[in-house]
């Protein structure tokens, strides 16, 4: 398995993933880019990767908050843009399409932002820029990676947190573009890869008639179709927004099959394991990522047996 080179940073990365980092940081709003952003950023002085987070289905960026401040502590600056901006979700292919713009303006426009905002020599990692996304934002960042924007953009790796292809594993149902293709392994993908699945997703809530992540469209399916190198976690006992903000609305509670954990346990788990896999592929420093795949029961949610290959 090939690994990348440690880049080279100003900063040590904290070692206790599932922790807060420990390095200080801050979010702005930029308004000036092809849609609004949220730029969560470490106020030490450094050169950081840059992830390119795209929310879920009708949900706000501003409901990851607290996820994204606890990767962004750990040494990194996420970018998050409102791909929605009157009130309801965008087709498919428009939110890809503008995802896609979004990451075009990253190379150009993130680093004169950062210097406005930041009075550190804070600098992003333009060569190393991760996708990643939760719900139908993790199907984006899929349809990102597998050429469906218009981007010339080398990625360095993929996130999916619960990603959803639509409410069913019916074609005419599901959301543009088509990128499932049911045979295992037929992403074309040349980049690393982790895909977070909830237990819950595929659970019907009370008020709501459909799943959030049911199942043939779900977490499974994407790492079924991924090529090594790639990872499957699942947090066993949480739904498919246990990860947003505790104050979202009480419909975005009310959709979807919810844990009765607390959700802090979750934020934790799921920001411990997007930090541990991106120390292991982007740093070289495995040490965390292959102590959780051995003991997942160092998460603080409960996780099923990863797989891994």
């Amino acid at each position: 398995m090939a690994l990348r080179d440690k880049p080279v940073l100003a900063t040590t990365i904290g070692t206790d993933v599932f922790q807060s980092g420990n390095i200080k940081w801050k979010q702005f709003n930029v308004d000036t880019s092809p849609k609004p952003l949220l730029v969560f950023t470490p106020t030490v002085q450094g050169t950081y990767p840059v992830i390119l987070f795209c929310h879920g289905f009708a949900i706000c960026n501003s409901y990851y908050s607290m996820l994204l401040g606890h990767i962004t502590s750990h040494g990194f600056i996420v970018v998050a843009p409102q791909l929605f901006t009157l009130g309801l979700p965008m087709p498919g292919l428009c939110e890809v399409k503008f995802a896609g713009k979004v990451a075009n303006w990253i190379v150009k426009g993130l680093q004169p932002k950062i210097n406005e905002n930041i009075q550190e020599n804070v600098q992003a990692k333009l060569d190393t820029i991760v996708l990643a996304g939760h719900s139908k934002g993790g199907k984006t960042a899929f349809a990102i990676a597998l050429g469906h924007a218009e981007t010339n953009l080398k990625f360095s790796a993929l996130i999916g947190i619960d990603p959803v292809a639509g409410p069913s594993k019916c074609k005419i149902t599901r959301t543009l573009p088509h990128i499932l293709t049911g045979q295992a392994q037929s992403f074309n993908l040349n980049m690393p890869v982790v895909v977070i699945g909830t237990g819950l997703g595929p659970e019907m809530s009370n008020c709501f008639p459909v799943a959030c992540a049911p199942d043939g469209v779900n977490h499974e399916e994407f790492f079924y179709e991924c090529k090594p190198p790639c990872a499957h976690f699942v947090t066993k006992d949480y739904g498919h927004m246990d990860m947003l903000d505790d104050d979202i609305g009480s419909l975005l509670k009310c959709m979807c099959k919810n844990g009765i954990a607390p959700k802090d346990l979750m934020r934790r788990t799921l920001g411990g394991l997007i930090v541990a896999f991106l120390k292991a592929y982007l740093y070289n420093q495995w040490e965390d990522f292959k102590a959780i795949l051995g003991d997942p029961n160092l998460a603080p949610a409960k996780l099923e047996d990863p797989v891994f290959y």
